[in-house]
């Protein structure tokens, strides 16, 4: 690991003049919160901090409670006896829990016993590889079992090679129990290899306990249908996308009703749906999504056994997100919120009002210690003649008299908000604080504008995307505080792809460029890459289609390895090994054709990574080596 001494003689050149700003180790001290409910008695909120420790390479947590008005925090140990236990049934007999179970033998030890030392891996099918782990036959399942334990647990999914929680990242929010405790209602997708790897197709079942059987609550709909929440007056709601293969599709709540399954929020093209909760009373539903550069709490009306459409309410306002509801007391709300210059802290909101008050301050002596960056809004006209709103974010103590290197960001996924969020990565105040201007495009294929907005960018990713880009940073380098000489584009996954766009049709605007787990050939990446619903979806098809192999089409002129002789622009690039997303030879293969032509350039391998960084001491690396490049590629003008 490198001294913390070598660190700053690396960054001295862009911050000298002021210690007091945001740096890499600060960023990776902070407190990282985590709202964990209400009490029952409704007297407290439950919240757990996690703080990640460099030296050890790790982080730790605790959990602490403070009254729901705000006040000290108390270290707890026992969370569930302040929560309960969700998953034990309302009449107090069944405990769910969820555990892996062998189905499929994958392993060369279950194919040959005799050879207990093999590591072998034999498929016949897809799906063998799914976001940074292999496949080895083992399922999750849920399983029922009585609290006193005289029976054995229960597999609910016996023999299913179906997993629930679902994968990578279901939990135990894909099941809960009705409030008759006679039934459970689980997440999963029933399909399996191939048929698993081109499908979003996630549906609701019910597994009554009683009979062992188990009912499709979902079977019409094609695309996915996750986060069930039950209310008070026992009404199902879910989150829900309609289109098979399109991860990013509009995603509205619906509910189960005296007549039939009501969508409670399509009515609104600008709703996507982040995440919901029911209120106390079961009479409304609170969700947080994305709207114009930042996501906001709402409030929808459950309109029960009636054919009016539901009226949808904004409850807070301003450049902040939301990010999540921890609980309900009273007229009050208790969430999650974080802006560019502050990491998640939990507030409280009136229902009625929107005001907002602060609960938590984790991290307030961080902050109050640090100069601040400005955040700007700005509306650019596109090349097609439309408004984009696009962030600005200054450095601390910003000087209009002087120039800065600015960089222009591009965001991943591709069709994620970019909004006040506060990432322990792709940190803007950590970025801006060491002396640059960052440049943030809402570029197509963001919810938060309407879903044409959104669905543009589905393939067209190296099209208008590219020229809305563009638009931006052009637009913000009129002003004469931007450098024209010190300008970068940076970017992660999606961005990644686009920083690798670029570098072939920039026309000289960048001097440096920076991608992470981008797709640079997207032959490759269709060969490799494990959630083949998505390039399905956004690139129209495989790559040896007629459509797709002609020689101008857009599978090909939208290829990044096309342009490869264009590039003439230093470039570093960034790998995770266990990025099975967004695989190896993706960025092996940019640097070695940068290496061959030539240009300066530089690989960071992380193989322990997966799409992310997710290790104190890699993600410090990462940023290290971030800001070592940026030093090297736009220095300093004397």
């Amino acid at each position: 690991m490198f001294k913390r001494i070598f660190c700053l003689l690396l960054l001295a050149p862009l911050f000298a003049a002021a210690q007091n700003v945001m740096t890499p180790e600060l960023l990776w001290k902070l407190g990282r919160i985590s709202g964990q409910g209400i009490s029952t008695d409704g007297k407290y909120i439950v919240y757990s901090v996690s703080t990640p420790n460099a030296d050890e390479n790790k982080s730790s947590s605790k959990t602490y409670m403070i009254p729901v008005e705000g006040g000290t925090p108390v270290e707890v140990t026992d969370k569930e006896s302040l929560l309960g236990n969700k998953n034990i049934s309302p009449d107090r007999k069944y405990l769910l829990t969820h555990k892996e179970v062998k189905i499929k033998n994958i392993l060369g030890t279950d194919l040959h016993p005799d050879l207990p030392k093999s590591n072998a891996y034999v498929f016949d099918n897809l799906n063998n590889r799914h976001w940074d782990k292999w496949e080895d036959g083992a399922f999750d399942h849920v399983f029922v079992s009585p609290v006193d334990k005289k029976e054995e647990a229960k597999d609910i999914m016996p023999g299913e090679a179906y997993d629930c929680p679902t994968k990578p990242f279901g939990g135990d929010g894909d099941y809960l129990w009705r409030p008759d405790s006679k039934s459970i209602i689980y997440v999963t997708k029933k399909k399996y290899g191939k048929d698993y790897a081109v499908s979003t197709n996630t549906d609701l079942f019910e597994y009554n306990i009683e009979t062992g059987i188990t009912s499709n609550l979902t079977e019409t709909n094609k695309g996915y249908d996750v986060s069930p929440a039950i209310s008070s007056n026992g009404t199902l709601a879910w989150l829900r996308m309609k289109r098979d293969g399109f991860e990013s599709d509009k995603q509205d709540i619906v509910a189960s009703t005296g007549l039939g399954t009501v969508n409670l929020t399509g009515h609104d093209d600008r709703i996507h749906v982040m995440g919901f909760k029911w209120s106390n009373d079961g009479k409304h539903i609170y969700f947080w999504a994305p709207i114009n550069g930042t996501i906001q709490l709402f409030e929808v009306d459950y309109t029960g056994a009636t054919k009016k459409l539901p009226s949808i309410r904004q409850i807070t306002k301003g450049d902040f997100d939301v990010n999540g509801i921890t609980g309900q007391t009273g007229n009050i709300l208790i969430v999650s919120r974080v802006d560019m210059n502050h990491a998640t802290e939990l507030y409280s909101v009136d229902i009625s009002s929107g005001d907002m008050k602060q609960l938590t301050h984790v991290n307030d002596d961080v902050y109050n210690s640090i100069g601040l960056c400005k955040t700007e809004r700005r509306w650019v006209t596109t090349t097609d003649n439309k408004k984009m709103l696009v962030w600005v974010i200054y450095p601390p103590n910003f000087d209009a008299s002087k120039k800065y290197p600015t960089l222009l960001y591009c965001q991943g996924g591709p069709q994620s908000p970019l909004t006040q969020m506060y990432s322990f990565r792709w940190n803007f105040q950590l970025i801006a604080s060491q002396g640059y201007i960052v440049v943030a495009p809402n570029r197509r294929g963001m919810p938060g504008y309407g879903t044409q907005w959104n669905d543009a960018i589905s393939k067209d990713h190296g099209g208008q995307p590219m020229k809305d880009y563009l638009s931006a940073i052009d637009a913000v380098s009129k002003e004469t505080f931007v450098d024209k000489n010190r300008r970068g584009c940076v970017g992660p996954s999606y961005g990644g792809y686009s920083v690798f766009m670029l570098a072939g049709m920039h026309n000289n605007r960048f001097k440096t460029f920076f991608a992470h787990d981008g797709v640079f050939d997207k032959r490759s990446m269709y060969g490799t890459t494990e959630e083949l619903f998505f390039v399905d979806w956004d690139w129209d098809g495989a790559y040896w289609t007629p459509k797709n192999s002609a020689p101008q089409s857009k599978y090909n002129l939208q290829n990044p390895i096309t342009h490869i002789a264009k590039w003439n622009t230093p470039i570093m690039i960034v790998q995770g090994g266990k990025d099975y997303r967004v695989p190896i030879e993706q960025g092996l293969q940019a640097f070695q054709a940068a290496q061959l032509r030539g240009i300066k350039s530089k690989l960071l391998y992380l193989p322990d990574e997966n799409h992310w960084v997710l290790s104190p001491q890699n993600a410090l690396v990462w940023q290290r080596e971030f800001f070592k490049w940026l030093g090297e590629t736009l220095p300093e003008r004397k």
